[in-house]
């Protein structure tokens, strides 16, 4: 398995930006590749996903702890991932959103094509730091529509 660990700061009480995550339906404007989503059941989430030409139907388990600072999502079928996002307050206004996910670089290859190594590494880098700052930019947005926020 590797895994992968970025951070973002968000200029957002904590409390909104665990309200997003928990916007399962949401995900599609923040989450590169997810065409569509749609929670189901207490903790499962159903996702369609394309990744270059290739789309597939992905069921997630997510699971909340950390006293509503911490929630780690696994996939249920098809390709093996999981990741935990941690939220962090700086102050009342501001968040450290950190996340880790985990994967196996030959599975993501085989499911989905493209390259291998170091540029599979660097081209997952690369969409996660996007989704990091399209989040980012959707709970700002929020925030700030909502005048909560300076």
């Amino acid at each position: 398995m590797s895994t992968l660990e970025e951070q973002i700061d968000i200029d957002a009480p904590v409390l909104a930006a665990w309200e997003q995550l928990h916007r399962v339906h949401e995900y599609p404007q923040f989450v590169d590749g997810v065409r569509s989503a749609h929670p189901h059941g207490r903790n499962l989430a159903h996702l369609g996903v394309r990744f270059g030409s290739a789309d597939r139907e992905v069921d997630t388990e997510i699971t909340d702890r950390g006293r509503g600072r911490v929630m780690s999502w696994r996939t249920l079928d098809g390709i093996p991932l999981r990741g935990t996002f941690a939220l962090l307050p700086l102050d009342a206004r501001h968040t450290r959103l950190q996340i880790r996910v985990e994967y196996d670089p030959e599975a993501v290859h085989e499911a989905f094509g493209g390259p291998r190594g170091f540029a599979q590494a660097g081209a997952i880098e690369r969409t996660v730091r996007g989704d990091l700052k399209h989040f980012r930019e959707l709970v700002e947005a929020r925030v700030s529509s909502a005048g909560t926020h300076p």
